[in-house]
């Protein structure tokens, strides 16, 4: 199987180094137009945004540099305006830019714990919204959100951009839903790689699997014609995985045992993995109660 593109124009944010840096040379390298967005100056693109356009253009690539805020939705909208005057579609966005202010939730600032939301969800939004017409018209799209394993599970002195990482999870969740009939689909990266927090607690030897590179190719496998939806992948150090959201079986209580006594004594069976289910809609959560309260009162619905 060859992965494919077909000459694609795709947008990636915080592109100036790092992740964004490598998923933005992955998809030069198969043909695609790129943005390179990264922050600047006045609304001027980063240094380093000019320099991996240089990269890009050095491979015979074409691509120009952004400075946009992304957390800006008129820094934004200007971004894809720009994006269609020049190339007349947008195919791909890639939700890359992030910042990041850790302390534990004691220590941490309101402003900070903000700032974080503001970069990682409002940034997504934003990006997400600018883009989505277009792509609805067009009848194609392919958006990757960017979570964490520290969104996903969770991690010390990460409470803000764990609650942000779990956040464009739910929103992917919807816009895949939202997406489906226009031919847009919407996944989420989660990806570990060797970063300046990595380098004092993994070994050396370890932290050189840890590249860039292996984490872009689950992204562009993300973001490619031939990309699922509604996907989480996890890539690091060449391993890659999946996470997904099951619900348990659960259980039903008459009325006159639905007290927290009677849950205490149940949660054995609440939280028993036998036949738990993926589900596709939040609906059928609210079925499933419905159905087994119905069956237990003998009552047709």
């Amino acid at each position: 199987m060859s992965i494919s593109f077909n000459n694609r124009v795709a947008i990636v944010t915080g592109a100036g180094g790092g992740l964004g840096r490598s998923h933005a040379l992955g998809l030069a390298a198969r043909g695609v137009k790129l943005v390179v967005n990264d922050l600047g100056q006045d609304g001027k693109p980063s240094e380093s945004a000019l320099a991996v356009v240089e990269e890009i253009k050095n491979l015979g690539g074409e691509a120009f540099a952004n400075g946009a805020n992304v957390a800006d939705w008129d820094q934004v909208k200007a971004m894809v305006d720009e994006t269609m005057q020049r190339w007349g579609h947008v195919d791909i966005l890639v939700n890359n830019a992030g910042i990041l202010r850790d302390k534990s939730f004691v220590k941490m600032s309101l402003d900070d714990f903000r700032l974080v939301m503001d970069v990682h969800v409002m940034g997504t939004v934003n990006c997400t919204k600018a883009v989505w017409d277009i792509m609805r018209e067009q009848q194609y799209g392919r958006i990757a959100m960017t979570s964490s394993s520290s969104g996903l599970y969770g991690n010390f002195g990460q409470s803000n951009y764990g609650a942000a990482k779990m956040a464009v999870v739910g929103l992917m969740n919807t816009l895949h839903l939202e997406g489906q009939k226009y031919g847009i689909h919407v996944n989420t990266l989660s990806p570990t790689a060797r970063t300046e927090m990595t380098e004092n607690i993994i070994a050396k030897e370890v932290l050189e699997l840890m590249t860039v590179e292996s984490v872009s190719a689950a992204l562009l496998y993300l973001v490619c014609d031939e990309a699922p939806s509604r996907l989480i992948l996890c890539a690091g150090a060449g391993g890659y995985a999946s996470t997904r959201i099951y619900e348990t079986e659960g259980i039903y209580l008459p009325v006159d045992q639905q007290t927290p006594e009677h849950i205490a004594e149940e949660i054995d069976r609440i939280v028993d993995a036998d036949n738990q289910a993926l589900f596709q809609m939040g609906s059928e959560q609210t079925i499933k109660f419905v159905n087994k309260a119905a069956e237990a009162l003998g009552v047709k619905i």
